[in-house]
């Protein structure tokens, strides 16, 4: 490690445009991991904290995808849900996009109609009233005891919801008739389900026709969280490839330039592991400097527009990526190795002279 700090500092110019490269690449993938985080809870923060075990779809036609808000579920599907084995409750939910009227101003919103005696309702859910995102109670202002109108129905707002976005929409949750306006729309757009040990997916599948997932596996069924999720997370991996890519050239033009003066350490007995432990030593101190403080750049940026930009700052959306493009530039890093290793004393001092 001697040598590699000493060689470093000696080629600190180089060093110091590497550490920047590395910096820079490590700020846009942990900005870019924390915006992904953002957009996703914004998409399906209300569903993921559903009290629910599994969340039931109607099987959608030849060539269509599933799709949470869009589906269509009858009382006789949740009948027969219910029937099921290992079905401990069942009940359905209705999601649709609604208008909300707040102190005159017009708000797009998320409803979530349900029966307020479901496990997953919210607790206080009541016939005339509604349970709002805290996100919009402090964006409008508003709060427990304030009036809305919501289709038509005017409504008490109950108490405010933690993780309550839909598709980059606030959440109401109301009561099954607050904007059902088509009774052959169905009761619902999908089923709430809870399960015991006895459950087995296949069997309740074949025995009513219907899909049971569990949250995860339905949040596919979100179209936004499946389009941005795919877009950005693919956007991330391109990053993290590309400094495998920058690293790798980096460090084999600097052993290139270094050859001659591995060939003298070489001659007077150097072993060849020093010598690549030294290489990696050198990567190992670029990508963590760099990389430390192209996070911590991130995160001052992420923390200062937090309240503007949905971006989440936490550990996972920082040391995760902050490990994951050390050990990528690490292994970039590796492709340098060849010439310390196949470098010949005699060719490149000659060579020198």
């Amino acid at each position: 490690m001697f040598l590699a700090v000493r060689d470093l500092w000696w080629a600190r110019g180089r060093f110091a445009l590497m550490v920047a490269a590395v910096g820079l690449i490590t700020a846009l993938v942990v900005v870019l991991s924390g915006l992904t985080e953002g957009l996703a809870r914004q998409s399906i923060s209300a569903v993921t904290s559903l009290s629910t075990d599994r969340i039931v779809f109607e099987k959608p036609a030849a060539g269509q995808e599933l799709s949470m808000n869009a589906g269509r579920v009858t009382d006789a599907q949740v009948a027969a849900a219910r029937r099921q084995p290992g079905v401990r409750s069942a009940d359905p939910l209705r999601i649709g996009n609604s208008r909300a009227t707040v102190d005159g101003v017009v708000v797009q919103v998320a409803l979530f109609g349900i029966d307020p005696s479901a496990p997953a309702a919210p607790k206080g859910l009541a016939d005339g009233s509604t349970m709002i995102s805290r996100e919009l109670a402090d964006d409008r202002g508003i709060g427990a005891g304030d009036e809305i109108t919501v289709a038509g129905s005017k409504l008490r707002v109950a108490a405010t919801v933690d993780d309550a976005s839909f598709s980059h929409l606030p959440v109401l949750w109301v009561t099954p008739s607050v904007g059902r306006q088509d009774p052959s729309d169905g009761v619902g757009s999908v089923i709430l389900m809870n399960v015991g040990s006895s459950f087995e997916a296949t069997g309740f599948e074949s025995s009513t026709g219907l899909l049971a997932k569990t949250k995860d596996d339905a949040l596919g069924a979100i179209g936004s969280y499946s389009a941005e999720n795919g877009s950005l997370t693919m956007i991330r991996g391109l990053l993290i490839a590309i400094s495998a890519l920058v690293i790798g050239a980096f460090f084999t033009v600097w052993t290139v330039q270094r050859e001659p003066d591995l060939a003298v350490l070489k001659a007077i007995g150097a072993r060849t592991s020093y010598l690549v432990r030294d290489a990696l030593w050198q990567a190992l101190l670029t990508l963590l400097i760099g990389g430390v403080l192209g996070a911590a750049a991130s995160v001052a940026a992420g923390l200062a527009v937090g309240g503007r930009v949905p971006i989440v700052i936490e550990a996972r959306t920082v040391v995760q990526p902050l490990v994951l493009l050390v050990v990528v530039g690490l292994i970039g890093a590796v492709a340098a190795l060849r010439r310390v290793v196949t470098v010949d004393p005699m060719a490149a001092l000659g060579g020198a002279r």
